[in-house]
């Protein structure tokens, strides 16, 4: 249950990881309670495009950057219909919204999508204590959630919530009925895209190279994919374990068969590892930004890249691997940790990428991938 800070904006609230340690502070957005996995986001803007990422799905993120709120909150720039987002803590928020294009402020949005926060915390601790003990479990409790109750009966609350290994989130998130995005200008393919959790922004920038993108829902079929007649399959971003997404890899593993040109981001990459044989493990406290260095293997290249994952593919960085669907290895690496950021066929027209290259909050350093699909198509229709 959530109720409105406006008017009552030093409201105390209370942050509690599953391991005890405890930050007290102010509400920010709704009063109550909420629970999920505590991850911290590096990025210094595009936070509304953060909150609306389906890929945060039951995760309170933490903001790295000490100052948030200043642009408030537009109508352009959500990633999908709603704030995702299980909680939000920020350190210092904007006290006024200061942008031409802004309709809301920031806590105001929160609090109207019953999104439940916390302010004045000491997130550079919060942080670092996230980065040795890794991502877990987080509840944050104000008002009546909060008042009267035991620290002890409010750590037992979070340690009574799911864990993120095991979870099978994305059918929470997906669309539930097929929708088309047209092309701008021109058509030129069409694309079957599988919604784990897509955000607006990945059919956009198909959109604009002239692709027409049927977007389906995350139970889809191979039949369904194939339906749809696609010269090219994508299968987007998400949240939750890939290694639950059994019907995911299943479709992937048809589209494989039929060596159709094929693309995927994010949890897309997930699936494409685990379809050819590789296995999934979770990060430690993942990565979540728009600053992370990212080479690309085939080129040398070094992209600054926009990521948002816990999990990872477990496939050997240093030789081919054989599969059955030909010979596979690892397309981009993270320079931070050498974390596996990328993945392509040799043998036929497939590959995927970790990170976000549509990045509508920045930058734009990997947009090139959205024209190498297209080149796949390409040369299949040739």
């Amino acid at each position: 249950m959530t109720t409105s800070t406006r008017g009552a904006v030093k409201v105390p609230a209370v942050l509690v990881l599953e391991d005890g340690r405890i930050f007290r502070g102010r509400a920010y957005g709704a009063v109550g309670e909420t629970f999920g996995e505590a991850v911290f986001s590096t990025g210094m803007t595009g936070y509304q495009e953060t909150l609306t990422d389906p890929s945060y799905h039951r995760q309170v993120v933490v903001m790295t950057a000490p100052h948030v709120g200043n642009t408030g909150v537009n109508d352009e720039d959500p990633e999908s219909s709603k704030i995702w987002v299980a909680g939000y803590v920020v350190r210092d928020p904007a006290r006024v919204s200061s942008n031409w294009r802004a309709r809301r402020s920031l806590d105001e949005e929160l609090e109207r999508q019953g999104v439940v926060g916390i302010s004045g915390i000491d997130t550079r601790a919060l942080t670092r204590h996230l980065r040795e003990r890794g991502a877990m479990r987080v509840g944050i409790f104000s008002g009546d959630a909060w008042s009267g109750v035991r620290d002890e009966a409010l750590l037992a609350k979070v340690q009574e919530q799911p864990q993120m290994k095991g979870a099978n989130l994305s059918t929470e998130v997906a669309t539930k009925e097929a929708y088309v995005v047209p092309a701008i200008g021109e058509k030129k393919f069409t694309v079957a895209a599988v919604d784990l959790g897509i955000k607006g922004m990945t059919p956009h920038r198909m959109a604009e190279r002239g692709i027409e993108v049927h977007v389906l829902p995350a139970t889809a079929t191979v039949e369904d994919v194939y339906a749809v007649q696609p010269d090219g399959v994508f299968f987007s971003n998400g949240p939750g374990d890939p290694a639950t997404a059994d019907g995911p890899v299943a479709v992937m593993r048809g589209v494989l068969e039929r060596r159709t040109p094929l693309f995927g981001i994010c949890f897309g990459n997930q699936i494409l590892g685990r379809a050819l044989g590789f296995g999934t493990y979770k990060l430690k406290y993942g990565h979540r930004g728009i600053n992370q260095p990212v080479q690309d293997r085939t080129t040398g290249k070094v992209e600054v890249t926009a990521h948002n994952h816990g999990f990872a593919v477990d496939a050997p960085l240093d030789k081919v691997s054989e599969t059955p669907y030909g010979r596979a290895e690892v397309s981009h690496v993270c320079l931070n940790d050498q974390v596996v950021e990328g993945l392509q066929l040799l043998d036929q027209p497939a590959f995927s990428v970790q990170y976000h290259p549509e990045a509508a909050a920045g930058p734009h350093d990997a947009a090139y991938l959205f024209d190498r699909f297209v080149s796949l198509m390409e040369a299949e229709r040739a």
